[in-house]
């Protein structure tokens, strides 16, 4: 299993730099970042720094949407930090969350994100791409390469991962709803003639060690409780369209918005979010990682087991610099499948 960690570009620039320049002395082997204009500084700048301050790291969005990126520019930018840095970026894409809806848009159309992926790859791998009613290249790079990795909760989007992504992002780590939404994406890609096992497998949530004991475990799920709150935003939409009868999405991910009642995107993603006190702490407890190193590496071995290839931290707490180290010196480690030097 790989690990990355995801970030919100606050300023100052330099911080989030180094917090990536930290993941990959640990071992990390993926920084991505929030992207949301308004709300935080622009993440494609940042990883030019980022690109520039480490040798190893892949960076990429968490994700981006095709309604507040022009998709050619978006795949340019990719095609022109390959060519300075290698191909070290990846493209997470999504309908669209804050980024469109801070500024009173709506979340790109399914069709229009199905129709977005192919030219973001093309573009950004070299290819020739037809796009607006004529055939387009970045000349400039034929060697660039920018795999396109699709968030998804709901049926539709989830077959638009299987059928076209080269990857998957599932934006929480329980393990009942990771198993259904994986199964679900895997069978799209058998179904589009893919062969299934080709498609990486991501899931990404905040993630908090503490020693065990009870006051750093209330503690740890105030610092994650946004995250239930930032979840909900995806499945309110998806409560809206298919309903909350378990027969098109599981209980197990619905259920818990009952009592939602709003959100202010000024305070998304962050820790003390006052629109998060519907999220009761079992299932800050399902969707994040929260308790001892131990307790961690089950969780993780029960993701691995499900075939998630990466796991993203989402470090928006006030234990960034401590579960980095947890994680590159116990966690990661004790995850790690080594051959033998002797036998």
């Amino acid at each position: 299993m790989e690990f990355g960690v995801v970030l919100q570009c606050n300023p100052p620039a330099a911080r989030v730099v180094e917090l990536c320049r930290q993941a990959e002395l640990y071992g990390f082997t993926h920084a991505w970042t929030f992207d949301s204009h308004l709300l935080w500084e622009e993440p494609y700048v940042i990883y030019s720094a980022i690109l520039a301050a480490t040798h190893r790291l892949t960076v990429g969005p968490m994700v981006t949407n095709p309604v507040t990126r022009d998709v050619t520019v978006t795949a340019s930018t990719y095609a022109t930090l390959n060519e300075m840095y290698g191909n070290r970026t990846v493209c997470g894409i999504g309908r669209g969350d804050s980024a469109v809806r801070v500024t009173n848009g709506r979340p790109a159309t399914v069709g229009e994100l199905r129709d977005a992926i192919p030219v973001i790859r093309g573009l950004a791998g070299g290819a020739e791409v037809e796009y607006g009613g004529t055939h387009l290249r970045l000349s400039w790079n034929p060697a660039s390469r920018t795999p396109v990795w699709v968030a998804a909760y709901g049926p539709k989007m989830l077959a638009v991962a299987g059928e076209l992504g080269d990857g998957y992002i599932l934006q929480l780590a329980d393990p009942t709803i990771v198993q259904w939404s994986v199964e679900a994406v895997r069978k799209a890609a058998a179904d589009a003639g893919r062969d299934p096992s080709e498609l990486k497998i991501c899931v990404a949530a905040p993630a908090y060690v503490t020693d065990g004991s009870a006051a750093q475990q209330a503690h740890a799920y105030e610092q994650c409780r946004w995250f239930g709150g930032m979840v909900g935003n995806h499945v309110a939409d998806i409560v809206a369209r298919y309903g909350t009868d378990g027969v098109s999405v599981p209980h197990e991910l619905t259920d818990y918005i009952a009592g939602r009642q709003g959100y202010d995107y000024n305070e998304h993603g962050r820790a003390g979010n006052t629109h998060t006190t519907f999220v009761p702490d079992e299932i800050v407890d399902r969707f994040c990682l929260v308790g001892t190193v131990e307790q961690h590496v089950t969780k993780l071995q029960q993701l691995k087991e499900i075939g998630v290839d990466q796991f993203a931290i989402y470090l928006q707490h006030d234990a960034q610099d401590e579960v980095l180290r947890a994680y590159g010196q116990k966690v990661m480690p004790a995850m790690a499948e080594r051959a033998l030097t002797r036998t």
